[in-house]
């Protein structure tokens, strides 16, 4: 059988479950009898099923299962979280074979999926294209691996090298990416967990940092605002998403009973409206990892100022880098992030380019 082939397509379905099954893992698998897909399965939203439960019960006729041989993207888990153990579902249906792509690194998991499998007699292959696997894996084995979230970094630049003007016009906003490459742009907001911004954003732009132009989850949004001088009009503050607002003790403290009475009464404080305190004198970056590993946040696209993103790019905190370059020149204003990173891709979207860098 063409392995490589099958998890291919694993690899494929897996893509369906981005944005929708965090925490967990974005796992695909193929159930394959005689050569023939007879069942396909992604992770369902958390807390419900997993990839592998999905694939069996897509399959008609359960009795092949024994015959059949599963492929998936990750290690099959081996305890009780939200759903029972897969591990335990494909030894039940004495599935002949199981390829896994990769292990997982969750020690909760990290071979005892496999263990189990071995242990009951199924034939187990491990590292099936497993270089891909992890690159697909990549925000969960980042929150596993160095428990922090999967950090992306966007921003859009002239071709002279300036992400805004100095001066900002309310009334008629400057955009340097075309309409296609701000679709796309919300396209990688449905991916990811979480958004980040920071103060100056907030205030000079307004934005909702939700998704308008495409399908899916709406991420958590993170603002910093380290002395609380966001208006309390501001999109951000509507209610509507789940909101954390980064900020600094002492202003925490000086205004917190104008926040409760006034600026955000109109808010479940606890479910929908969240302030985290961090020293905004050192580790900035780092402190934000923290606050956002504690919330379980799993991966953040970080469309803040240069001031914000080159925060993390010089804490060396990131992961990957989106830099839409339009055709406009500013002559003035402020001036793109500062980095080294090799290209790994550029992307032409109509007149504009996507330039994607890599942190290694």
């Amino acid at each position: 059988m063409n392995h490589e082939f099958y998890i291919k397509r694993c690899l494929q379905i897996a893509k369906n479950a981005i944005g929708i099954s965090r925490p967990n893992p974005c796992v695909g698998a193929v159930i394959v009898y005689q050569n023939r897909v007879i069942g396909e399965g992604f992770t369902s939203d958390y807390g419900q099923n997993h990839a592998e439960v999905n694939a069996v019960n897509s399959v008609k006729n359960k009795t092949l299962l024994k015959e059949a041989t599963i492929y998936v993207t990750l290690e099959p888990c081996s305890h009780f979280g939200k759903t029972p153990p897969c591990a335990d579902l494909l030894v039940k249906h004495q599935f002949r074979n199981v390829v896994i792509g990769c292990v997982d690194s969750n020690i909760l998991v990290a071979g005892k999926g496999i263990e189990r499998l071995r242990k009951a007699g199924i034939n187990v292959i491990v590292g099936v294209l497993e270089a891909e696997c992890k690159a697909h894996h990549k925000r969960f084995f980042t929150v596993q691996e160095k428990k922090r979230p999967y950090i992306i970094l966007k921003w859009a630049e002239t071709k002279d090298g300036f992400v805004a003007p100095f001066k900002r016009n309310e009334q008629s906003p400057v955009w340097i990416s075309n309409n296609y490459a701000q679709q796309l742009v919300h396209k990688f907001r449905s991916e990811e967990h979480a958004i980040l911004v920071g103060t100056n954003t907030v205030i000079a732009d307004n934005p909702k940092l939700n998704i308008r132009t495409w399908f899916g989850n709406n991420p958590i949004r993170i603002v910093l605002d380290k002395s609380l001088r966001i208006p309390k009009e501001a999109a951000v503050f509507n209610g509507i998403l789940k909101t954390i607002v980064i900020t600094d003790a002492t202003s925490l403290k000086q205004k917190e009973g104008s926040l409760k009475l006034e600026h955000f009464g109109q808010f479940d404080r606890s479910r929908e409206l969240i302030f985290e305190t961090i020293n905004f004198t050192k580790n900035i970056a780092g402190q934000i990892c923290d606050v956002l590993q504690k919330h379980q946040i799993q991966s953040v696209l970080i469309e803040g100022g240069t001031i914000t993103l080159q925060t993390f790019i010089d804490a060396n905190l990131w992961d990957e880098a989106n830099v839409f370059v339009g055709e406009t020149f500013f002559k003035n204003g402020i001036k793109a992030p500062v980095f080294s990173a090799i290209i790994t891709s550029e992307i032409k979207i109509k007149n504009d380019v996507l330039k994607k860098y890599t942190n290694d």
